[in-house]
């Protein structure tokens, strides 16, 4: 009789643990940092913390390069933010 039994791919699974730590860090940028989310903007800071999320196994001076190589040749304007 064949096993039913099959293997799991750990990068393909998700785990309410990952939300949990994602919504948990939300919200202590939320409580610490800026007080007030507009839902004008509720995307920028959502977009801000998943890119946080994303990177938070990295070392801090490897969070630090890909910031500044992310930076080069790009520019916002006030303009542009408060629309």
């Amino acid at each position: 009789m064949p096993s039913t039994i099959q293997s799991v791919n750990t990068l393909t699974v998700y785990h309410t643990n990952g939300i949990e730590s994602f919504w948990a860090m939300l919200k202590r940028g939320h409580k610490g940092t800026y007080h007030k989310i507009s839902p004008k903007h509720l995307n920028r800071y959502v977009s801000e913390f998943t890119g946080r999320h994303n990177i938070r196994d990295s070392d801090t001076i490897d969070q630090m390069q890909n910031v500044a190589t992310s930076m080069v040749g790009k520019r916002l304007m006030y303009k542009k933010l408060t629309r």
